[in-house]
């Protein structure tokens, strides 16, 4: 019932101790699992809520327990993979083809002055920071539902604490990565400029390429990012917003799009404008994708997946982007700090989560913002002296991710190992309860 526990954690599968109360309505919608995790799905005996707004039903108060089991009017399974398709999300949920009026949009966006495309994008964001779900501006649904799961495993092990294998390795608390979507031909033309400056703060970085219409993508210009220790990620096709206007089109622009993974020696993918339906996931033929935000208000398609972790949709690892990008922090919020994006790198470290950035090099070239940009990878440098956070590349975050998914612990008389894997680099953490909180800790 509670699969994605033992996966996210990579605690002993015993930590497992969940049941269902009873049959699911048939009828999916919003629920509360205490103060602060929302969650869709089907309900045990209730019929949930349409929509997100408060005061919700509360499955915590609901929990029946007996012989060492938690009994939940709910299925946790169902309710994370609803968060991570977005099926919340109705104008997605049944992968229906791109609206006639975006169609119409991205058929005359080349023709738009800047600042008339920008005043058209506040227009269609106008009320974003109304809406109640998800959390802007991060949203760890599913990382509290977790918690608060493996909090109630605690309690049914007679309090004893339950090993799990840290997230990061070598006991970092938590991981950033940086990424550089590349859009016109001056964005191209400033990699080079922006590598240097990346390297001058001890960070590598991903760049993402457009293959087709753009600009020319040059062996020698992939090559300049591969030999300097970037990476490159394939970025949609033409990035003309039309990827997933319908599924026949989807997949013959797949098959140019994993002929160009080959080509580029790239193992990811993003699609442009961060368009996604996960259930055509299975025509990409990449290891990881970074299209999915966590929560998507600033976006064209909205929705959000909910975690500030990695997680595999079927064989792809999605990689979310869990901070603003900054197109939209400079040009439809209109904020040139690094305010916002250190208060999503708290919230985010609360859950020793994954902090994800897209900076363009075509929006950075300016002084005022790439003095924005510095300050921000400056802060991502102290935060690795001080807190020991893990800066790496998309890359690394595939091979880690993949390799702990393949980890299990094995309790011996000496106590518990890690075995797999990495496993030399791999940490044995242990969940316990303090003043009523789930506590994770690592030994010192």
């Amino acid at each position: 019932m509670s699969d994605y526990l033992t996966q996210y954690f990579r605690c002993p599968e015993r930590s497992d101790r969940f049941a269902s109360k009873g049959q699911l309505s048939d009828t999916k919608g919003y629920f509360q699992f205490g103060e602060e995790v929302i969650c869709y799905g089907g309900y045990s005996g209730h019929q949930p809520s349409a929509d997100p707004i408060q005061p919700l039903r509360d499955a915590f108060r609901e929990i029946e327990t007996g012989n060492g089991t938690s009994y939940l009017p709910f299925d946790p399974s169902q309710v994370i993979e609803d968060l991570h398709f977005e099926t919340y999300v109705s104008e997605w949920r049944d992968a229906k083809p791109m609206s006639t009026l975006a169609s119409v949009y991205y058929f005359l966006r080349p023709f738009f002055p800047v600042n008339f495309r920008r005043y058209l994008q506040r227009i269609h964001l106008r009320g974003w920071d109304k809406l109640p779900f998800p959390k802007w501006p991060v949203d760890c649904s599913v990382d509290a539902l977790l918690h608060r799961l493996l909090l109630l495993a605690v309690r049914s092990n007679d309090g004893k604490p339950i090993p799990f294998i840290w997230f990061w390795p070598d006991g970092a608390s938590s991981s950033a990565i940086m990424t550089h979507d590349v859009e016109t031909t001056i964005g191209r033309d400033f990699c080079p400029k922006l590598m240097d400056i990346d390297d001058a703060f001890g960070v590598k970085s991903s760049f993402q390429i457009v293959p087709e219409e753009r600009y020319g993508v040059s062996k020698q210009f992939l090559d300049s990012i591969w030999q300097r220790g970037f990476e490159v990620v394939v970025h949609d096709l033409n990035h003309d917003g039309h990827l997933y206007r319908d599924r026949q089109q989807f997949q013959d622009r797949a098959s140019k799009i994993n002929a160009y993974g080959k080509e580029f020696g790239a193992t990811g993918f993003r699609a442009g404008v961060l368009y996604r339906k996960q259930l055509w996931y299975d025509a990409l033929k990449f290891s990881y994708d970074m299209s999915i935000p966590n929560v998507a208000h600033l976006d064209p398609q909205r929705g959000g997946c909910c975690t500030v972790m990695p997680y595999f949709l079927g064989e792809i690892l999605e990689i979310p982007v869990t901070t603003t990008q900054d197109y939209t922090l400079f040009h439809i919020l209109n904020d040139y700090s690094i305010d916002l994006w250190k208060k999503q790198i708290d919230l985010i470290m609360e859950k020793n989560g994954l902090i994800s950035f897209i900076v363009h090099p075509d929006y950075i070239i300016k002084s005022r913002e790439r003095e924005v940009y510095e300050d921000l990878l400056r802060y991502l440098v102290q935060l690795r002296q001080e807190r020991n956070i893990w800066i790496t590349t998309p890359g690394e975050i595939n091979r880690w991710w993949r390799n702990r998914a393949e980890m299990k612990l094995v309790e011996s008389e000496a106590g518990w190992r890690i075995e797999g894997p990495d496993q030399e680099r791999a940490r044995v953490a242990c969940a316990s309860e303090k003043d009523g909180k789930l506590v994770l800790t690592l030994p010192s």
